[in-house]
């Protein structure tokens, strides 16, 4: 089973490739519309889905057969 924290990691990890995509195929950026480009709000969204895609890691070393 996931862990809780690996959960709501996994769901940050899957919106910041959600903007990423959105960034890459409209140009436009869903963080920076709904809390503004120069915001404390928006630099800790971005920092914590890098946190989350650090946490994530694990997940490639995990058994998932048990």
């Amino acid at each position: 089973k996931m862990k809780t924290l690996q959960k709501v990691c996994l769901v940050l990890t899957i919106i910041g490739a959600l903007n990423w995509g959105l960034i890459g195929l409209f140009d436009f950026n869903l963080v920076a519309t709904l809390f503004g480009t120069d915001n404390v709000i928006t630099r800790i969204v971005y920092v914590l889905v890098g946190i989350a895609g650090i946490i994530n890691i694990g997940l490639l070393f995990e058994d998932f057969d048990k």
